[in-house]
């Protein structure tokens, strides 16, 4: 069986390659994915699928089997803009296939994993997939502005709970099984203004953050790190003020603080940390929350704490994966981590639900220019996914 399955995702390469130039082509940012959801439908369709629908949230779902068990595998089919165009050798979405590699925004992040997962829910419809289990294909949506929002409301709001998930973000090819959480921070300051030509009769708020700011380096240096997640991090993203005009002392002032968490760190202990530093100068410390408008309409949101998550490296689903891994390629895959998030801070961080991640592509092009994926990456990524489907 993994003989012909890695035949056959060889067979579909052009297949695959070609698939994944038309999801390129709809550009897709955050909120805007309606046209290419339109044309994984179609690709599903294609392929055979015996059940393919759009939820409320936008999320295109397919689905091949019909068992008691669960398997799902995600990519999330939004991507971020283009930024400045002259870093670009090339049309970011054009779609390009040249040289053995497909070109543009989101082939790595993470278009790439989606063309794959089609292909590998063609090859098990050709070898007649008859295993107990209900495999469903997720094309989910607004990931690059909410990490898990899309799963939350899966989850949540549409009932599906899978057994287990394969996040198919970019790793390299590797099997990964977790990476550190994150949190979007806003520390506010209040000042009293003055005229500008008489600046001690004001409070300056410019002048708390700063000082503030500078703790904030220094906690960062003290943070607790995790032999396999590594280093918990805070860094100042953003810094705004506000005064009555530009010859007046601030009265406002706020700092977004980006922190990344490690194992054993959480939003109760992580706010702890902030407010510690900044309450001398008057910091007032708050998680945001998203509230953002799917392209379907409907306004969802949730608080911006995206926990840390990992299972261990003798998990059954890890150790499945290996195993297939081995059996279709003849060789002992990588086990690491992501250094960025990705929707598994819903799926396992808060449900709790199994989770490994294996995709094409190498997460450093990620948000890059001149972003690509080589052929081979998706031929890899197909085998893999239709195996372990039979597999697990």
């Amino acid at each position: 069986m993994h003989t012909k399955i890695k035949e056959l995702a060889q067979n579909y390469a052009d297949y695959t390659a070609k698939n994944l130039s038309q999801l390129i082509q709809r550009k897709s940012l955050s909120m805007q994915e309606e046209m290419v959801q339109q044309e994984l439908i179609r690709q599903m369709q294609e392929a055979g699928f015996d059940e393919i629908w759009q939820d409320g949230l936008g999320n295109v779902i397919g689905r091949i089997g019909n068992g008691r068990r669960i398997l799902a595998f995600d990519g999330h089919i939004d991507t971020v803009d283009t930024g400045n165009s002259a870093n670009w050798s090339f049309d970011p979405y054009a779609g390009i296939l040249e040289n053995g590699f497909v070109k543009g925004r989101g082939t790595v992040d993470q278009k790439g994993g989606v063309a794959s997962f089609v292909t590998a829910g063609r090859i098990m419809k050709e070898l007649g997939f008859d295993r107990d289990l209900s495999v469903y294909f997720i094309g989910s949506v607004m990931e690059e502005d909410c990490d898990g929002l899309c799963w939350k409301y899966i989850i949540e709001e549409s009932g599906l709970r899978p057994d287990f998930v394969v996040s198919t973000e970019p790793t390299n090819l590797n099997i990964y099984r977790g990476h550190r959480g994150r949190m979007e921070i806003h520390v506010s300051f209040t000042g009293v203004s003055a005229h500008g030509s008489a600046p001690e009769r004001g409070k300056n708020a410019i002048y708390m953050a700063s000082g503030a700011a500078l703790e904030i380096e220094k906690l960062n240096k003290r943070l607790k790190s995790d032999e396999f997640l590594g280093k918990g991090s805070v860094t100042i993203s953003e810094f705004v003020s506000g005064s009555p005009s530009l010859c007046a002392v601030a009265d406002f002032a706020r700092l977004h603080l980006d922190r990344r968490l490690t194992w054993g760190e959480t939003k109760e202990s992580a706010l702890k940390e902030i407010e510690e530093v900044v309450n001398d100068f008057g910091g007032i410390v708050e998680v945001l929350w998203y509230d953002g408008q799917a392209f379907t309409g409907l306004k969802y949101g949730m608080e911006k704490y995206y926990p840390t998550w990992n299972i261990e490296e003798d998990h059954p689903l890890v150790t499945k994966a290996v195993e297939t891994y081995k059996a279709i390629f003849d060789k002992n895959p990588l086990v690491d981590k992501w250094t960025f998030s990705t929707n598994g801070v819903v799926i396992n961080g808060i449900h709790k639900i199994p989770c490994i991640g294996f995709g094409p592509g190498n997460e450093i092009m990620a948000h890059a220019a001149d972003e690509m994926v080589a052929v081979s990456d998706l031929v890899t990524a197909s085998a893999f996914y239709a195996g372990l489907a039979f597999s697990i």
